[in-house]
């Protein structure tokens, strides 16, 4: 098992520009049914976490466990500070998703952390409802 890494807390200035835990803690916490979602597409399950890619820059680390499995690092894009909209998502960052087969997600736990070093920990049902 990686050690883990350790996280520093950045400073809470508002950017105005959604850069910061302050700023999108609360947008976070009133989006909660937004973080996942589950698609059946080309016979396998796709795990979408687009809306946390959208609000990353107030964020540290994402998590995941599927099914009860132990939550693991998925990595976030780095903000693009340089640009006029810092969570934008570019195709240098990727795809917001990973595939498992078919059927197979039915739980998935997600625990962000906040660039204030705060912690959020969210259960959701394969159709992307909260549990707790």
């Amino acid at each position: 098992m990686a050690p883990e890494t350790t996280l520093i807390a950045e400073p809470q200035v508002p950017t105005g520009q959604f850069t910061t835990a302050v700023e999108v803690k609360p947008i976070l916490g009133m989006t909660k049914g937004n973080w996942i979602s589950v698609r059946e597409f080309d016979g396998q399950d796709l795990l979408y976490v687009t809306h946390l890619w959208a609000w990353r820059c107030g964020l540290v680390e994402l998590k995941l466990g599927i099914n009860g499995a132990a939550p693991e690092v998925w990595p976030l894009p780095e903000c693009h500070l340089d640009q006029g909209a810092p969570n934008g998502i570019t195709d240098a960052d990727g795809l917001p998703y990973r595939s498992f087969d078919l059927g197979s997600i039915n739980q998935i736990e997600v625990q962000i952390t906040y660039d204030d070093l705060t912690k959020e920990q969210v259960t959701f049902d394969r159709m992307g409802q909260p549990k707790n």
